[in-house]
């Protein structure tokens, strides 16, 4: 029987190649959602999920040469379009399953995950394990670059009321997993939560 990791490996693999040509315009919201983590040169910051690596430049540019850049995606399609792009020069890229990070503890000033907390199949567990390797007071950046009633409407969908990023369902899990919202912007042109982690 097929896993839920198995069906999302699929998904994405046979997407990776021209996918950011599906989306084109989305550089600005990626600049502005990293800016939100208000990295310093020298810190350290992951892109959980980062697909084929469109928030690497700005994380490495945040950070400076001497900060520490970490891409991991369960996908290694898209790590190979990563590279194909030229993001590795921005960020190491490793295949991981962001539910199980191969990092120590508390390493991390922030993370970035674009899209990706609705394709985990336990997102409790997931914020949890990006708590685990975020040092406290790091962040943490739960973006998408469209809005989540714009692309339920764009795929046809509606909104429903148990979605994991919902205003009434995310403070709770963020909390429960050692987080603290600071931030909860769900418009038209972009989704964004970001938040502290505490402890």
């Amino acid at each position: 029987m097929e896993t839920e990791r198995e069906r999302v490996r699929e998904f994405f693999a046979a997407k990776a190649v021209g996918w950011e040509k599906r989306f084109p315009d989305d550089e600005p919201a990626y600049a502005a959602a990293v800016a939100e983590l208000a990295l310093r040169p020298g810190q350290s910051a992951l892109d959980a999920g980062c697909g084929t690596g469109r928030a690497l430049p700005q994380l490495r540019a945040a950070v400076g040469p001497a900060g520490v850049v970490i891409g991991a995606d369960l996908t290694p399609e898209m790590l190979d379009e990563a590279t194909v792009l030229g993001r590795h020069r921005a960020g190491a890229l490793i295949e991981a399953d962001s539910a199980r990070l191969p990092l120590r503890d508390g390493c991390l000033d922030a993370v970035f995950a674009a899209g990706l907390l609705h394709h985990l199949s336990d997102a409790a567990a997931g914020l949890r394990e990006f708590a685990r390797v975020t040092r406290p007071g790091g962040r943490l950046a739960l973006f998408h670059p469209i809005g989540r009633a714009a692309l339920a409407a764009r795929r046809g969908h509606t909104l429903r009321e148990d979605d994991v990023r919902a205003k009434p369902n995310l403070p709770r899990l963020l909390t429960a997993a050692g987080w603290e919202l600071t931030l909860y912007d769900d418009a038209e042109h972009r989704y964004l939560a970001v938040a502290t982690r505490v402890g």
